[in-house]
């Protein structure tokens, strides 16, 4: 088979500071190599190089050759006729990645008029056809939507459309599920399979999640501080590892946080919402109407103290929404929401400060809620000033080193700046700053999505003993039911702004009642099938 991918004694350092050394990889058509480690470890600069993208202060040796084209010296006009055309590019942060006041099928349409001279009608229709093959159809799914509009799974399924329009021979794919449901998950992974089987695209897939490469890849490469520690078949490296570091990872990737929470039998809810319906304008009708689009629909729960919910569901299925809802960042047109006895929203808006001391939350995207001027610690500090205005300079330094070491960060990292961190390490410091005042209740929605495993258990089990020393409440929203099941004591299940199951945890995963349910759990990538690639 043809070699597409060839990489020999990559090494880029920033500020002196190496963060790739001596990597050499290589790629065939018709070939998925997935590339895993830990944030930090030097995989997604590593994916930056072969794209060309590297920063500006990054100084890189060593070869890199795409299918007979040596791009280790090209230009950067040379490296723009390689992108989209020969190299597709599926970023980790769809948001960043996309135009937010251009309409996403004007986006991958530009794409194609960038690379075939093509009249306006034929690259929409190019467009399209690759909005359908990433999950997006136009027959159900508007191409004049914006950005902004879509969960963050819809805008990972746009950013792969705009990576395959042109058919490209080499996919590089940046954590491209980190943002997708299950169902969505595997329906992607199933269409890199036939872009690599069929079509024979060489895939690069960087992944912290070690299922989804047991599921999909050929060969894996694992990624320890800049270096490759092991590498080969996947059942040869999963199977029997040859490495202590591979052996962490695959027992990091099996981790269940242990909980002890005792409940009484007669719970007051510290959280309650009743009936709660949030509405959006949606486009209009063929006869010109205007159409709304009921995100969250009649919805009612109740969460207790020292309880554990989660909120499981597709994307686009209402469940950030409902989580903004409850927190009144979205305007519901119908129902209630009580905390602690408390009914929010005042009609004046008042309380909404003692609201924000009760509850946190952390959100999908950590880069999008951080101020890119600040430094970590007054990102952090701001939190808690507005909760306690007493505290010294040096008893506030003390609690932000306390607390961005609980979230595996270094105290040296305060002076730095977001745009420094990767995309699991700026969700630590997002989960630090809710974490900071010690909530009643805390939000996370997808909060552990971007993490590697080893640092997501670490952060299961400061949640999980969180909720027992604080008697914290935490509202799990996450695509990512092997984290709902690890540190949830009840599950609710949305489908189309409705929750269509709710039960205790086990109960739903081992004896689902719903055929929702069990479509969901049928798609969860299984490391256990390991067993059966490796006979």
């Amino acid at each position: 088979m043809t070699m597409l991918l060839d990489v020999r004694n990559l090494t880029i350092s920033i500020d002196n500071h190496v963060v790739v050394d001596d990597v050499s990889l290589r790629l065939k058509a018709g070939e998925i190599l997935g590339i895993a480690g830990e944030s930090g470890s030097g995989k997604t600069m590593t994916a930056l190089a072969i794209a060309g993208l590297l920063p500006e202060t990054a100084e890189m040796s060593g070869e890199i050759v795409v299918d007979g084209d040596d791009l280790t010296d090209a230009t950067e006009d040379h490296y723009c006729r390689v992108r989209g055309r020969d190299l597709g590019i599926v970023f980790q942060e769809p948001m960043t990645a996309l135009n937010p006041v251009q309409m996403i099928g004007d986006q991958v349409a530009e794409t194609v008029r960038i690379h075939r001279r093509v009249s306006r009608r034929d690259a929409q229709q190019v467009a399209e056809l690759a909005l359908e093959q990433a999950g997006l159809p136009p027959s159900r799914f508007s191409c004049d939507r914006y950005p902004h509009s879509l969960s963050g799974g819809q805008r990972q399924r746009v950013a792969l459309a705009i990576a395959i329009a042109l058919k490209p021979r080499l996919l590089i794919a940046d954590e491209p599920t980190t943002a997708l449901d299950v169902t969505t998950q595997a329906e992607i992974l199933a269409l890199f399979s036939r872009l690599v089987h069929e079509d024979g695209v060489g895939l690069v897939l960087v992944t912290h999640d070690l299922a989804v490469i047991v599921e999909t890849a050929d060969r894996v490469a694992l990624m320890n501080k800049g270096g490759i520690v092991e590498e080969g078949r996947v059942p040869d490296v999963f199977g029997s590892p040859g490495n202590a570091h591979t052996g962490k990872l695959l027992e990091d990737t099996k981790h269940v946080p242990v909980r002890k929470v005792t409940k009484t039998p007669e719970r007051t809810p510290v959280l309650e919402t009743r009936n709660l319906v949030r509405e959006y304008a949606g486009s209009r009708s063929w006869l010109g109407q205007p159409v709304s689009v009921r995100a969250v629909d009649d919805v009612s729960l109740s969460v207790f103290a020292n309880e554990n919910v989660g909120i499981v569901g597709e994307s686009g299925c209402g469940k950030s929404t409902l989580l903004r809802t409850i927190l009144g960042l979205d305007p519901a047109q119908s129902g209630q929401v009580t905390v602690f006895g408390r009914r929010f929203p005042t009609e004046d808006g008042s309380d909404m400060r003692w609201l924000r001391r009760k509850i946190q939350i952390v959100f999908q995207d950590p880069y999008g809620t951080f101020d890119p001027r600040w430094r970590v610690e007054r990102l952090i500090t701001e939190n808690l000033h507005m909760s306690d205005t007493r505290l010294t300079a040096g008893e506030t330094r003390r609690r932000v080193d306390a607390m961005l070491d609980q979230v595996g960060l270094q105290s040296t990292d305060a002076t730095r700046f977001p745009h420094e961190f990767s995309g699991g390490e700026r969700q630590r410091i997002a989960i630090a700053r809710a974490l900071i005042i010690e909530p009643a209740i805390l939000a996370l929605d997808e909060a552990v999505s971007a993490l590697d495993v080893s640092i997501r258990a670490r952060i299961l089990d400061l949640l999980a003993a969180l909720s027992e020393r604080l008697e914290v409440s935490c509202l799990f929203v996450t695509h990512d039911l092997s984290v709902a099941r690890a540190i949830t004591d009840r599950i609710l299940v949305m489908k189309d702004g409705r929750i269509v199951e709710e039960g205790g945890t086990e109960e739903v995963f081992t004896a689902p009642s719903h055929s929702y349910t069990r479509d969901l759990l049928a798609a969860v990538p299984n490391f256990e099938r390991l067993r059966v690639t490796s006979t």
